[in-house]
């Protein structure tokens, strides 16, 4: 079996400049909470699948979501470490891609350039779900297109229009 690589997609693609262009214009208040209900929708079903005795990644979401809300900080990032923790002992390509998801995303909350970087492993999570683990870089790369493109929809569903304080980027890529 060929290595997995940890995330899928690629930086210079289409829709990976699309959905940069389009975070640029959003506040980090509507990034992170478009990350953590994305992250929700695609990548902790993957996971409790995988590890359905683990609840570190749900927390996670939960927690950051309840600090959108109004929460504490403090709270949310412990939750975020265990759910960085969960990625680290998960041994199954899935489970490993959808904790590194997730936590990704909720680090959104205090990194607003996570935003796009959570989708990275969203798509590895989601091709070798829907692929398997043996298959060649080509095909993985058109499920991580895709993925992408399906990523770029919900954030334009997503966005503010004209948001007032968009979030300061600086992409180091």
């Amino acid at each position: 079996m060929p290595k997995l690589r940890k995330m899928l997609g690629r930086i210079d693609a289409p829709e990976t400049v699309a959905l940069m262009r389009l975070i640029e214009t959003q506040s980090q208040a509507t990034l992170a909470r478009w990350a953590v209900c994305y992250a929700r929708s695609c990548c902790l079903a993957l996971y409790e699948a995988a590890l359905p005795g683990d609840a570190r990644p749900r927390a996670a979401l939960d927690a950051c979501a309840g600090y959108l809300d109004g929460g504490e900080l403090a709270g949310a990032k412990r939750a975020i470490r265990e759910a960085v923790q969960a990625a680290r002992e998960a041994a199954e390509p899935v489970a490993q891609a959808a904790a590194r998801a997730i936590s990704t995303a909720c680090a959104t909350v205090t990194t607003p350039t996570n935003a796009l970087g959570f989708l990275f492993y969203t798509a590895a999570a989601v091709a070798y779900s829907e692929a398997g683990t043996c298959r060649s870089a080509e095909e993985y790369d058109a499920l991580a297109t895709r993925e992408l493109e399906r990523a770029l929809d919900s954030l334009r569903a997503s966005a503010v229009a004209d948001e007032p304080h968009p979030a300061h980027i600086n992409w180091n890529c």
